[in-house]
């Protein structure tokens, strides 16, 4: 069994409860075994790091330091929460007097994608798949934040990203190539500038089914709920007029057998059950 420390941070306690559950569930099929991080407190995305410089220093730095109390890494699922933790980590040195006391940055913080991309953990998947996911045509999105910038990342192929592709395709899916995969979808103007959230989301949901994708994948909690929520008036392409968003570990949970997968899904506003029960897949 591999031990990590778990940062869920705020949405997955909340808006995104299907992401913390299918994440939670695809980690025991894998004998991975969770510790949540004692205490924690918000990193302060979207807001801080435009109000109070010091202030988005801190509260990650807080996050950071419970977690070096222990000798795991972190693995955080969401991508926002990553990209404050690493910006974070950056800030602390260049900045030292925005914090009381020197952080040193023993902590390896993990995206929960590229944890589970990593070779060992892929072996270990694949050795669990009892229901491949033939037939199932997929684009994968990986947003803004989950490969830039690449200083902070360190994601080589930063435009034109693939290990979420070939997570999928090991799952038996297909992913399709676009070339919409890092584009913006407006995230955090979803309050302020609604019209460009809907002209961005929509131009992404739009790319995917012209790329003949069955579905969009992604692992960013505010790309997943732009995109499942701004479907309305979406031109009609193929005979359809929406396309279901899935979290990537729901897939990696459907594929190994999970019994709760229906449950996750039901919490969708685009029905994605639909689509899995046309393809056989539930």
């Amino acid at each position: 069994m591999k031990d990590v420390t778990y940062y869920p941070g705020c949405s997955l306690h909340g808006t995104a409860r299907e992401y913390d559950e299918s994440f939670r569930g695809v980690s025991k099929l894998l004998d991975i075994g969770l510790h949540e991080l004692e205490d924690w407190t918000c990193c302060g995305s979207t807001s801080a790091h435009c109000t109070d410089e010091a202030l988005a220093v801190a509260l990650p730095v807080r996050n950071l330091r419970l977690a070096e109390k222990h000798d795991r890494e972190m693995v955080v699922p969401c991508v926002a929460c990553y990209s404050r933790f690493k910006a974070a980590e950056a800030e602390a040195k260049e900045h030292p007097e925005y914090l009381p006391s020197p952080y040193e940055g023993k902590v390896s913080v993990r995206y929960a994608l590229d944890f589970f991309c990593d070779a060992a953990m892929r072996e270990e998947l694949k050795a669990r798949i009892v229901k491949p996911l033939t037939g199932l045509k997929v684009a994968c999105y990986y947003g803004c934040l989950a490969v830039r910038p690449p200083t902070l990342t360190g994601v080589e192929h930063y435009e034109n990203p693939e290990h979420m592709d070939r997570l999928m395709e090991m799952l038996g899916a297909e992913a399709v190539p676009w070339s919409y995969k890092t584009d913006c979808c407006g995230a955090s103007l979803v309050m302020t500038r609604t019209d460009i959230v809907v002209k961005l989301s929509q131009r992404i949901l739009s790319m995917a089914m012209e790329a003949g994708a069955d579905c969009i994948v992604t692992g960013c909690t505010m790309c997943h709920a732009n995109l499942d929520t701004r479907q309305a008036g979406l031109p009609a392409q193929e005979g359809r007029g929406e396309i279901p968003v899935f979290y990537f570990t729901e897939l990696m949970g459907l594929a190994m057998g999970h019994k709760e997968v229906k449950k996750w899904l039901s919490r969708h506003l685009t029905d994605p059950i639909k689509l899995l029960s046309n393809k056989e897949l539930m």
